[in-house]
């Protein structure tokens, strides 16, 4: 027996959960060839992005202490401040998702899922309630599992070394490395071992890969992007480049091209419904990003080499304009409403560098609308340096400096269009359509995950199928847009045409499923996380996820009220 989100009973080989229409994407939609697994390719990757995070790291030290020995030290001090307040304020961070990952209380809920599933149950359901907070979970079982304080002696100092290992980690500052070798262990482990191992481990993987990514984006555009900017004017007022200097600013420019790029290489590997994107497409999506980011720098560093005030009220104005519009674009991204309006102040500064989807659909007006509002402010500036520019810059080394801002911004828009036209997860993009439609393998429409409603999740770590084109298509008499919790009285249920696979546990989220380019609730919401690997681990089969429908207010509340 199953318990739904208010407790009531029911079976789930009765019920067949109810599907969800898609109406804010129009693409042709794509399924997974296969499984994905850990590679020698994804090994590499998480190597190139160790180097990318030492660079980057001990170039600044190191012209941090090149600055205190030539007696600069207005220089020293400040790009001291933008290498330690940005990497404290990340490892903050990581201590505390550590504590709560890591924490010796273990819900009940948690608990009995283990009980249930270790217990070789027929079936087994637990459900998500959002009373109040949209992430608050709670899980519905029976049984309580004893926490890990009371496992033994051995077990308890394993606890504190482990605990005292990961403060020493943070208090260094290497809680980004501990996580990026944490991550490739778990990937090489997902290789070594067979199902059910696998799965668990390739399923911890992604999730320490989605807080990586989350972690150094955030620290790449609180420490690398104004490093880049304070290091640009320094040589631009100074009119000579020193070694250092160049080094520094070429590995934070390369940091944040790879982070960017990095983020949405993860964010599409750990979603069922979008295609993976290829290493080919990375490299470019990089180069596109490292064009776009070079040239807008080198246009606030040239401003602001003539006018810091002015500078300053431009950066803020321009955060300010950008946050408020990612608010009124109604991003679902965080599991509580302060969370999201930090999330979209975060993003209203990478918004001051580049650009960075965060809503679900069609993103070209959008991306149009910014790059022109970029391109009139970069030659905004560049023009107001050019004219208002100091007597120790010559006119040659004045058009020098804005045929490189153009030619970077340029070249970036042209890697842009490269990954759009041919290198898009998705397909070539022309014009408002697709040219070419990806085909669908024969293997993936026999695979079990194929035969699963589209709001079931069944392989870790990803979320559920899409529904669009004659996936929508119902029986006669059938309203395919009106959400039914149960059929009227009287009436017999319609049979679907798939069979969902109904045996090992089920976690039902009573939230609607996050959309692309968020991750979704289990990947967001840490108590979800839990309830998940306990289940993973415990299990003969991997759990299904599945999320409540969102439809129309007058659909919601029927589902609220009748269930």
């Amino acid at each position: 027996m199953a318990a739904k989100s208010d407790g009531a009973p029911v079976s789930l080989r009765n019920e067949i959960p109810p599907e969800c229409p898609s109406r804010s994407d129009p693409r042709p939609p794509q399924r997974r060839p296969a499984e994905q697994r850990y590679s020698l390719p994804d090994c590499c990757w998480t190597l190139c992005a160790l180097l990318v995070f030492f660079s980057d790291g001990a170039s600044d030290l190191w012209l941090a202490a090149d600055y205190y020995l030539r007696r600069d030290y207005w220089c020293f001090a400040l790009t001291l401040v933008f290498v330690i307040v940005p990497s404290v304020v990340v490892q903050v961070l990581s201590f505390r998702w550590f504590a709560y990952d890591f924490s010796e209380t273990v819900e009940s809920g948690t608990a009995a899922a283990a009980v249930v599933a270790a217990s070789g149950a027929e079936e087994s359901d637990f459900s998500t309630k959002d009373s109040g907070e949209r992430g608050a979970g709670c899980t519905a079982g029976a049984g309580v599992l004893p926490g890990p304080g009371t496992a033994g002696g051995a077990r308890g100092c394993c606890r504190v070394f482990m605990w005292l290992f990961q403060a020493i980690v943070h208090i260094f500052q290497l809680a980004q490395v501990w996580r990026y070798v944490h991550a490739l262990y778990l990937g090489v482990q997902s290789r070594w071992h067979r199902d059910p191992e696998r799965r668990h481990y390739y399923w911890r993987m992604m999730f320490e890969s989605a807080d990586i990514s989350m972690l150094r984006l955030l620290e790449s555009f609180l420490k690398s992007a104004p490093q880049l900017v304070l290091q640009l004017s320094i040589m631009i007022q100074a009119s000579q480049v020193l070694p250092l200097q160049g080094l520094s600013a070429s590995a934070s420019l390369i940091s944040l091209a790879w982070m960017v790029s990095s983020y949405q290489k993860v964010l599409r590997d750990s979603r069922d419904d979008k295609l993976p994107m290829t290493y080919k497409a990375v490299i470019v999506q990089i180069l596109w990003h490292l064009f776009t980011i070079g040239a807008r720098t080198l246009a606030f560093a040239l401003f602001a080499s003539v006018f810091q005030l002015y500078f300053g009220i431009f950066i803020v104005a321009h955060w300010c304009i950008m946050t408020f519009w990612i608010i009124q674009g109604e991003t679902d991204f965080c599991m509580s409403k302060w969370e999201e309006i930090i999330y979209n102040m975060m993003v209203g500064i990478v918004y001051v560098f580049c650009w960075f989807s965060v809503r679900e659909g069609r993103t070209r007006c959008r991306m149009l609308i910014y790059s022109l509002t970029v391109f009139v402010e970069n030659v905004a500036l560049t023009t107001a340096w050019y004219l208002y520019r100091g007597p120790r810059s010559s006119d040659f080394y004045a058009v020098i400096m804005v045929c490189v801002v153009a030619s970077s911004y340029a070249l970036g828009t042209f890697f842009m269009f490269v990954y759009y036209c041919l290198l898009h997860p998705d397909g070539p993009v022309s014009g408002w359509g697709y040219i070419v439609e990806k085909e669908v393998p024969l293997e993936s429409l026999a695979s079990p995950a194929s035969s699963l409603p589209p709001d079931l999740v069944s392989s870790p770590p990803r979320t559920l199928q899409r529904t669009k084109g004659s996936d929508r298509e119902q029986g006669p008499g059938v309203d395919g847009d009106v959400f039914q919790v149960r059929p009227p009285r009287g009436a017999q249920a319609l049979v679907p045409h798939l069979t969902p696979r109904t045996e090992g546990p089920v976690i039902r989220i009573d939230l609607p499923r996050k959309k692309y380019p968020a991750w979704d609730a289990h990947f967001i919401d840490r108590r979800l996380r839990k309830t998940i690997l306990v289940l993973e681990s415990a299990a003969p089969v991997t759990p299904r996820i599945q999320y409540r429908c969102l439809g129309t207010p007058k659909e919601v509340m029927e589902y609220e009220t009748t269930v």
